[in-house]
C-alpha cells in the first residue's frame, strides 16, 4: 500500500500550516474561546475567502475543490496541531458529507454558502442517555397537510450549534424508538419557532447546545433525502467523522509529545536537565510509540473509508480505540512530566490535555467501540 502524498496534497499541508503559524497562534486562541462569542468568525471567513480550506472536500458544483478522505485527515491533522477550535469538523465534515450526498437544488445551496464561508452547521443527532448509537432517535416529524413536517424532540450537546445558521436534524418519522428503519434528516433554522437552545462552553474550549423542538413548523423541502431511510448515510458519515478526529488527535499528541521533549531538555534537577534521567527517556518512549501507533490508526480509518459498511465501520471503530488510548497515555504522561504547572491556563500543554480528553471520548468512548468491534467482528465470521 502506497502511503506517499501527492504534490497537491503536500502543497495542502504546507499552505495550512503557512496559514496557521501567521494567524493561528495560541494567545489568539485561548482568547478567542473565553470571548462572549467563543470563536472568531473574521478566521472562519479568512480560511475560506483567503485559503479556500472549506472548499476542499466539497463538489466542484458547489464551488469546491473535489477531495477526499486524505485531504480531509491532512486538514483535521494540522488543524489538531493547534487546537482550532471553529467547527470544522461539524460544518466541513459531517454537514457537508451529509449535504453532498443528498444533493438537490436546497443542498446544493447551502454547499456554497459554506464554501464562502457564510454557514456554519451543527448535527443535532443525539440525545439524553443514547450514548453513540445513532438508531435511539425519539425525536419525532409528522407529516402535515400540505407536505409539510412538524417537529418535536430533543438533542443534548450539539456542539458548534451556540454558532451554526441552520441544524441537520435527525428524526423519525415512524416506528419506535431504536429502531434502525424510518429515521430522516431535516434542515432546520436556528432561529424557526419552536427552536429553544441552552447554551455553554464545553472543557476543551469549544460551544455546545443542547436543543428543544416544540412543534416547529418545516417546509416539504426541509427532508434531506428519501423519508426514513437516513441512518445509512448518517452512520457512514459518522464514521468519517470518527476518522477525522483520529486524524486531529494525531496533531493534539505529537504537539503534546514535542512539548514535553522540550521541556525536559530545558527543565533541571540535580544539577541536569531532566531528559538525561533514564526513567523519564523510557517514558518518552512510550510515549514516541504511542504516537506512531496513533498515526497508523489514522491510516487505518482513513483508508478504510470507501470499504464496504461492516468492513469501514469496523476498522473505524479499531482506530477510534487505539487513538483513544494513545490521547489518555500521552497526555497523563505529559502532564506528569510538566509537574502541576501542566495543568495551568497558561501554558499551552493543558489546553491540548483537554481536548485529548475530549477526543478519548467523543464519538464513542473506548468500551463501546470495543463492543461494536466484536460484534461486527462475529457476524463477520458467521
Amino acid at each position: 500500500m502506497n502511503f506517499d502524498f501527492t504534490e497537491e496534497q503536500n502543497l495542502l499541508r504546507r499552505t495550512l500550516q503557512s496559514f496557521l503559524h501567521d494567524h493561528y497562534a495560541f494567545e489568539a486562541r485561548r482568547d478567542a474561546t473565553l470571548s462572549d462569542a467563543g470563536w472568531r468568525r473574521d478566521m472562519w471567513r479568512a480560511l475560506a475567502q483567503d485559503l479556500g480550506l472549506l472548499a476542499v472536500t466539497l463538489p466542484e458544483q458547489a464551488g469546491g475543490f473535489g477531495g477526499g478522505a486524505v485531504e480531509t485527515m491532512i486538514v483535521m491533522e494540522e488543524l489538531g496541531s493547534v487546537i482550532f477550535v471553529e467547527p470544522f469538523l461539524e460544518t466541513c465534515v459531517m454537514a457537508s458529507g451529509v449535504l453532498k450526498r443528498v444533493g438537490g437544488a436546497l443542498a446544493n445551496a447551502v454547499l456554497a454558502d459554506i464554501a464562502a464561508g457564510e454557514s456554519v452547521i451543527a448535527c443535532a443527532w443525539f440525545e439524553g442517555g443514547t450514548g453513540y448509537r445513532l438508531s435511539n432517535v425519539a425525536t419525532r416529524a409528522r407529516r402535515q397537510v400540505g407536505g409539510g413536517w412538524r417537529l418535536d424532540g430533543r438533542k443534548t450537546v450539539v456542539m458548534a450549534a451556540p454558532w451554526a445558521s441552520k441544524l441537520l436534524v435527525t428524526a423519525r418519522t415512524s416506528g419506535a424508538t431504536g429502531d434502525h428503519d424510518s429515521i430522516s434528516l431535516f434542515l432546520v433554522d436556528k432561529d424557526a419557532a419552536g427552536v429553544s437552545m441552552i447554551d455553554y462552553p464545553t472543557i476543551d474550549g469549544r460551544r455546545a447546545s443542547d436543543i428543544v423542538f416544540d412543534n416547529v413548523e418545516l417546509s416539504p423541502d426541509a427532508l434531506l433525502g428519501d423519508d426514513g431511510a437516513s441512518l445509512p448515510l448518517v452512520e457512514q458519515v459518522g464514521d468519517e467523522a470518527i476518522a477525522a478526529i483520529c486524524a486531529e488527535a494525531v496533531g493534539v499528541l505529537k504537539r503534546m509529545q514535542a512539548d514535553t521533549v522540550s521541556y525536559t531538555q530545558e527543565r533541571r534537577q540535580f544539577g541536569q536537565a531532566l531528559a538525561s534521567f533514564q526513567a523519564l527517556q523510557h517514558r518518552m518512549v512510550d510515549m514516541y510509540l504511542q504516537v506512531e501507533m496513533a498515526i497508523s490508526a489514522m491510516y487505518l480509518a482513513t483508508l478504510s473509508l470507501a470499504d464496504a459498511t461492516s468492513d469501514r465501520a469496523r476498522a473505524v471503530s479499531a482506530a477510534k480505540v487505539t487513538i483513544a488510548k494513545a490521547c489518555r497515555f500521552v497526555g497523563q504522561n505529559a502532564v506528569q512530566l510538566h509537574g502541576a504547572m501542566g495543568m495551568t491556563d497558561e501554558l499551552p500543554l493543558g489546553h491540548y490535555f483537554k481536548r485529548a480528553t475530549t477526543l478519548e471520548n467523543e464519538f464513542g468512548s473506548v468500551d463501546f467501540h470495543l463492543a461494536r468491534h466484536a460484534r461486527l467482528e462475529a457476524l463477520r465470521q458467521h
